[in-house]
């Protein structure tokens, strides 16, 4: 049973097809990376799993369940999380604060109980508080854990993001280009943490990327699109070898120069 399956899935805009007949299946424990130049249909998949979008034709099943009659508020309580190219977390609240929203989905005491502050509503706050200030000793942001998100660094930010999100306790985690903007060496620190989060978290990774070496470090597949269309699927070293990978990345006249090198 696969854990995440897409199955000839399209999407149109009008006359324009951003996703075109795409199929592809994650495995449980998987990092899969999306890759592809601007435009391809990397974040639009995205978008379709979190259900802002509704395909077209094809079917998305997680857990061998369609999930194409959810809304996306619903998705969450799947065990499906993301984050945002563009960073969307509150900038007037501390970086507690946002992870502690992350704990929505987990709340169980109504409102009424809430209102009065009851002992149930107590031992609920205590455990999101515990499970919130693990993951800001994992990602090393207990200098910034009181901080205003307004007030941080770009990179922080992104790191705070992911925290959010991790906070849902994910079984699925899509990040969505976690490497844009980040320098080397906070790179160098999101390679490390994806590994974590696979290996000591045993949470599922699907990330849109542009940065390979990124990729190849961490990703067990790889999908490559053009145009809404699969190019190729396969190890890192076998999607960045692929004839027209290389084409969508560098042109005709690119793979025309890899060949005569390779000759020579």
């Amino acid at each position: 049973m696969s854990f995440l399956t897409l199955e000839n899935v399209t999407l149109r805009f009008g006359g324009l097809v951003a996703v075109n007949n795409v199929s592809f299946h994650v495995g449980k424990g998987e990092v899969f990376a999306l890759v592809g130049p601007n435009g391809a249909g990397k974040s639009t998949l995205f978008n379709l799993i979190s259900r802002f979008y509704d395909p077209a034709e094809g079917d998305i099943r997680f857990e061998d369940k369609s999930i194409l009659k959810l809304r996306p508020d619903q998705v969450p309580s799947l065990g499906i999380a993301r984050t945002f190219q563009n960073i969307e977390l509150f900038e007037q609240s501390t970086v507690l604060q946002n992870l502690l929203v992350g704990r929505h989905r987990h709340a169980k005491v109504g409102g009424f109980a809430q209102t009065f502050f009851t002992p149930a509503v107590r031992k609920e706050e205590m455990e999101h508080r515990r499970i919130v200030e693990e993951i800001i000793d994992f990602l090393d942001l207990q200098p910034y854990r009181d901080k205003y998100i307004a007030g941080l660094p770009y990179g922080i930010r992104k790191v705070v993001e992911m925290a959010r999100a991790l906070a849902t306790e994910p079984k699925l985690l899509l990040l969505d280009e976690p490497a844009s903007g980040l320098s080397l060496e906070e790179t160098q620190d999101m390679i490390f943490w994806i590994e974590d989060i696979k290996k000591h978290m045993g949470i599922t990774v699907i990330m849109v990327e542009h940065d390979m070496n990124l990729v190849s470090a961490v990703s067990d597949r790889v999908l490559a699109l053009a145009d809404g269309k699969e190019l190729a699927i396969g190890t890192p070293k076998e999607v960045q070898s692929h004839p027209e990978v290389i084409k969508a990345y560098l042109g005709s006249s690119g793979l025309d120069d890899k060949k005569e090198g390779a000759k020579k």
